[in-house]
């Protein structure tokens, strides 16, 4: 298989490398598999809904940076590289043109490397338009539909092989055993009965050992086909199908879906189709939790907007292994003072982290997180998804997913809302519902023998 290369790495950190590249038009797509179809290396960039979305290979620019500052610093780079290229786009539509795949740490005291990528080639789909970006950095290059598909089919000729169950892959513990995690829990349930917040998310980890790598094309593929509904997502080895839009923007407007209140439908009664609505809508602990991760959302994207609008009440989202409490809200983007409309990536750094993967206030949640998790959480319930030149964007959070940390080591992360009705047991099978993805994916089991500590 050929190598990418990688030659834009030695530029210095915010150094302008010329980008240029072309955006034509790329035929039609296979209406069943769609882009899936493209998901065949396991060093592809991804993000993929109903068959529609980004699938990026290569790397012609790197942005890399960690601390508090981590969005502005990388709005900045992505201005600097905007302001020198070149750029070819007989679609102009969002995601053609120059974009760049991003993820970013949860935490803004981790150690974690946030990252903007540029990819060198890119295959996008959306409406029924399909397109093929290529970028270089080489001044000499030729810019043209040729040259497009030349690259493309350069990433084509050998896709990653698929891997089989093997009987040495296993499932071995995270940072905290089972009753540690639910000691974590009763723990925070303290703190929110005690006042000092209204809602903290915990997660924990697990650690999938592999006896052959990892085929991360594979895991995509299956997660994309069997969770439609939701964004599936690859940036740089954090792979997952997230049900949770932080935000998007398109054309000015901005839309996020919110999940907090959650039931598993294993076990769910059959012949009763009210059964998750009477559960879910039914229950005031989970429609307290929904209700503070809405208000959190809307409040901080109020001041850039000049109207908004969302449901009443929220409804069921219906996934394979999950019920959710979910509200859609939708937004007209205000201009600031100087004209201009706030990007993705800026509304992505006003909005993160919201309430329903830290809890409320954050300030109090994120001291409690680092305190009772005993987990760098990394990329996990951080953004991820991309940016176009244009501000539009696509913003998820990274749930229902892990990292792959070696060909044969994959880190798998879940956490929960706990509020002060929420019972450690209750909390610790859902993580194990919200590992369910993920464990399908790798072929492992859904809920394995409970797992000794093994703190790291």
């Amino acid at each position: 298989m050929s190598t990418p290369s990688l030659t834009a790495l030695t530029s210095a950190p915010g150094q302008s490398r010329g980008l240029r590249s072309i955006t034509v038009a790329h035929g039609d797509m296979d209406p069943q598999s769609g882009l899936l179809e493209y998901v065949v290396r396991n060093d592809a960039h991804s993000w993929i809904r109903r068959g529609g979305g980004l699938v990026g290979y290569g790397e012609t620019a790197r942005f890399t940076v960690t601390g508090p500052d981590r969005f502005t610093q990388a709005q900045e780079w992505w201005r600097r590289e905007l302001a020198g290229a070149e750029v070819v786009d007989e679609l102009r539509v969002p995601g053609s043109g120059l974009i760049a795949f991003g993820s970013f740490a949860f935490s803004k005291t981790s150690p974690h490397e946030s990252r903007l990528i540029v990819p060198e080639v890119v295959v996008g789909s959306s409406e029924g338009r399909s397109w093929l970006t290529f970028i270089t950095d080489d001044a000499e290059a030729e810019l043209s539909a040729d040259a497009a598909e030349a690259a493309l089919a350069a990433y084509l000729i050998e896709p990653d092989a698929d891997r089989s169950r093997m009987p040495g892959d296993r499932l071995g513990p995270g940072v905290l055993s089972e009753d540690e995690y639910k000691l974590a829990v009763a723990e925070g349930v303290k703190h929110v009965q005690a006042g000092e917040l209204s809602k903290l998310v915990l997660a924990r980890d697990v650690v999938a050992h592999l006896e052959t790598p990892v085929a991360t094309a594979q895991v995509l593929r299956e997660l994309a086909v069997r969770y439609e509904d939701c964004w599936t997502y690859a940036v740089d080895g954090l792979i997952g199908s997230t049900p949770e839009m932080l935000i998007k923007v398109e054309d000015n407007t901005a839309q996020a879906r919110v999940l907090a209140g959650t039931l598993d439908r294993a076990g769910a009664p059959e012949g009763d189709p009210d059964y998750p609505n009477r559960v879910l809508a039914g229950s005031d602990k989970q429609l307290h939790e929904h209700r503070i991760a809405i208000d959190s959302l809307t409040e901080t994207l109020q001041p850039f907007t000049s109207s908004m609008t969302s449901h009443s009440e929220p409804f069921v989202l219906q996934l394979p292994n999950v019920w959710h409490l979910a509200s859609d809200v939708t937004a007209q983007l205000a201009p600031d003072d100087d004209g201009r409309v706030p990007t993705s990536l800026a509304l992505v750094q006003a909005l993160h982290p919201t309430a329903a993967v830290c809890g409320t206030p954050t300030t109090v949640a994120g001291a409690l997180i680092r305190e009772l998790e005993h987990l760098q959480r990394g990329p996990y319930a951080g953004p991820v998804g991309w940016i176009d030149a244009a501000g539009n964007g696509e913003w998820g959070i990274a749930l229902r997913g892990a990292v792959v940390e070696t060909p044969t080591r994959v880190r798998l992360y879940a956490g929960c809302g706990i509020v002060a009705g929420s019972q450690p047991e209750a909390e610790l099978a859902e993580t194990w519902t919200k590992f369910r993805p993920m464990l399908e994916a790798l072929g492992l089991p859904h809920r394995p023998t409970p797992l000794v500590t093994n703190r790291q």
